[in-house]
């Protein structure tokens, strides 16, 4: 089955999740830009970024899947990889954040637990 062959229904379920999940990445990217503090701003775009990337990569697997003739889950180790490195990534950043902060005496700081 090539490009052309593919079901109507099914183009129209692919291009339906890889907006979708473009359209919460772009939420989350602008949060980034909407939101004040720092501490405000780091759940946006981690948020936005983990669920339109799931969303997306549902989508590629679905093309793929129905493409190929056959399952495809491989680009679902992409989807554990982003979605078990963005949490650490944010965890790493407030915390870095927050003992900077404190560290400096910002009366914004989040307190000590």
């Amino acid at each position: 089955m090539s490009g052309a062959d593919l079901p109507a229904w099914a183009a129209w379920l692919v291009v339906a999740l890889a907006i979708a999940g473009a359209g919460v990445s772009l939420t989350g990217a602008l949060g980034l830009v909407r939101l004040r503090t720092f501490y405000e701003r780091v759940h946006a775009p981690t948020l936005g970024a983990t669920l339109g990337m799931a969303l997306i990569l549902t989508s590629s697997m679905v093309l793929l899947s129905l493409l190929e003739g056959r399952l495809v889950l491989r680009d679902a180790l992409i989807g554990v990889f982003l979605t078990i490195t963005t949490p650490v990534t944010l965890l790493l950043l407030a915390r870095a954040a927050a003992q900077r902060d404190r560290h400096e005496g910002n009366p914004g700081a989040p307190p000590e637990i």
